[in-house]
């Protein structure tokens, strides 16, 4: 039986979030206007409106993704290891893959994020994505046996953060080796276990 080939056209909302993901990632949120997007994705200014409402929304959607997208591929590393502390690293270790990519701009939530108006759409996106990695990180630390598992995931979300910026800016995607050492040194002090 041959296999059916989907010819249909991405939807407008696909198209949107697809021009918003490439535009806004890799020059900001502020820098590209809602004219370009709606140009790249190659759709109506209507369909902006009908379908996101306005720019902030669209903002929040196009992080949204990204938070699906981030979590999926971290939750995918984690479940190929078999302890708490090795999952913990493979956060990191995915992270780092994220470094060599070419078209690799840092992370979506901060950069978008610093660039927020107070208690908007765009801020409750960034708070979200950072509250799910702290919390995966105080979880997976509790697991592991930390001490005091909120200091260790807040810390390790710290480190993450700080990688994503460090990459970014000194455009050196061996920053994940060091990350992923004093993420190791961090989990040893808080857990008493060695790798």
């Amino acid at each position: 039986m041959a296999s059916v080939q989907s010819t249909a056209k991405p939807s407008a909302r696909e198209r949107l979030l697809a021009a918003a993901n490439e535009l806004f990632y890799a020059e900001g949120v502020q820098t590209v206007g809602i004219d370009r997007v709606i140009e790249h994705a190659g759709v109506a200014k209507a369909s902006l409106y009908n379908t996101f409402g306005g720019k902030e929304q669209l903002v929040r959607a196009y992080l949204d993704t990204r938070h699906q997208g981030t979590a999926d591929r971290i939750t995918r590393a984690v479940a190929e290891r078999d302890t708490p502390r090795e999952q913990m690293l493979a956060v990191f270790e995915s992270q780092g893959r994220q470094f060599e990519r070419p078209d690799f701009h840092g992370c979506a939530f901060i950069r978008a994020g610093a660039e927020a108006s107070p208690g908007g759409l765009v801020e409750e996106a960034a708070d979200a994505f950072r509250s799910w990695m702290r919390e995966l990180f105080t979880r997976l630390a509790t697991e592991a046996g930390a001490t005091d598992p909120d200091t260790l995931g807040h810390q390790l979300q710290i480190l993450y953060d700080g990688a994503g910026i460090s990459a970014l800016m000194d455009h050196d995607s061996a920053v994940a080796a060091t990350t992923r050492a004093a993420a190791s040194a961090l989990i040893t002090a808080a857990t008493g276990a060695s790798a």
